[in-house]
């Protein structure tokens, strides 16, 4: 079957050449009759690690989804999980749950491992969380032993998202198996699964040294999706209240800037209006004109004549000269010509 090809000669001698897992308790795991392995749950490939080590065959259920994909890849997906004898798993709850321990229910009364997952989905935050009672009822309907398990460093080899894993070694570790027949026939008490699963989840919480939180794993996810929602939704908001502000900001820059091509425009309209032109050219015009005027031009030259002639009278009393009298006379000639 390709359950033994993948683990013998495909798929197996590779991961044990990679990661190189090491265990511990193997001896608790029984050689025959059936028995449920029940695992923490830290890594989409802790149903790969877990089945490499044991000598005997595990079956494992795994989600509807991967047998219900479409295309190519949906199609190799579920002909991958059906080959390896995996068998899903509807984890919606209520009747879609039962079907599915009904299916552990066959593996185990044919005398084979079922292996399981309590806390029904990959812990969120590598911690422990709650078990679900589901693998309590299937103990005691078959009457089988719960054998607990740790997967320890598969969820840093490889984290939820992450397609290809870390090289890294990776260790399991089995402990002694949880013993139900003292509740035989008492699987409709809820007393009594609550019980036993506590008791599988404190054996997990010491062989594996994680965090136990009181608190369905699946719940825990869901409140850290609304939170999300949350952080995206008042993300959102913040943008459209930026965008808001920086629209009003635009507008009002738009706003000055019109006002000041306006204003620029009625600055350029009042300097070149031909009116104001003319206006300007007048005054210049008659302040030149009144520059030019010949009778002040008169003026200045008879006031300029008037101070000459007052000069000459002083050089004249001053020498009493008829010869400087003449020079004096001379330099008025010449003035009066210049």
């Amino acid at each position: 079957m390709l359950y033994w090809f993948f683990k013998s000669l495909a798929l197996g001698p590779v991961l044990k050449l990679l990661f190189r897992p090491w265990v511990e308790g193997e001896e608790h795991v029984p050689t025959r009759g059936g028995a449920i392995i029940a695992s923490n749950h830290l890594s989409f490939s802790d149903s790969f690690f877990l089945p490499l080590v044991l000598s005997r065959r595990i079956t494992f259920p795994a989600k509807m989804e991967y047998f219900t994909g479409r295309g190519l890849k949906g199609r190799l997906t579920a002909a991958f999980f059906r080959g390896v004898g995996q068998i899903p798993i509807d984890r919606s709850g209520g009747k879609a749950s039962q079907a599915a321990l009904r299916s552990g229910l066959e593996v185990l009364r044919r005398g084979e491992l079922f292996g399981i997952y309590p806390e029904g989905t990959r812990s969120p935050d590598g911690r422990l969380y709650r078990g679900k009672t589901g693998v309590a009822r299937l103990a005691l309907e078959a009457g089988v032993p719960i054998i607990p398990v740790a997967m320890i460093g598969t969820d840093k080899a490889q984290p939820t998202g992450q397609i290809i894993p870390k090289v890294m070694r990776i260790g399991i570790r089995f402990g002694e198996p949880v013993d139900v027949s003292r509740y035989a026939g008492m699987q409709e008490d809820r007393h009594v699964l609550r019980a036993v699963t506590d008791e599988v989840m404190y054996s997990l919480m010491e062989l594996s040294g994680q965090e136990y939180v009181d608190e369905y794993a699946a719940t825990r996810k869901q409140r850290m999706l609304e939170a999300a929602k949350a952080r995206a939704e008042d993300a959102r908001t913040k943008a459209r209240e930026l965008q808001d502000q920086t629209r009003v900001r635009t507008d009002e820059a738009l706003l000055r800037a019109k006002e000041l091509q306006e204003q620029t425009k009625v600055r350029a309209k009042e300097l070149g209006d031909p009116a104001r032109l003319r206006e300007l050219g007048d005054e210049a015009f008659l302040r030149a004109k009144e520059l030019g005027d010949p009778a002040r031009l008169k003026e200045l030259g008879d006031h300029t004549r008037a101070k000459a002639e007052g000069a000459l009278a002083r050089a004249t009393s001053r020498e009493g000269s008829p010869a400087a009298g003449e020079d004096v006379r001379e330099g008025r000639h010449r003035s009066d010509e210049g």
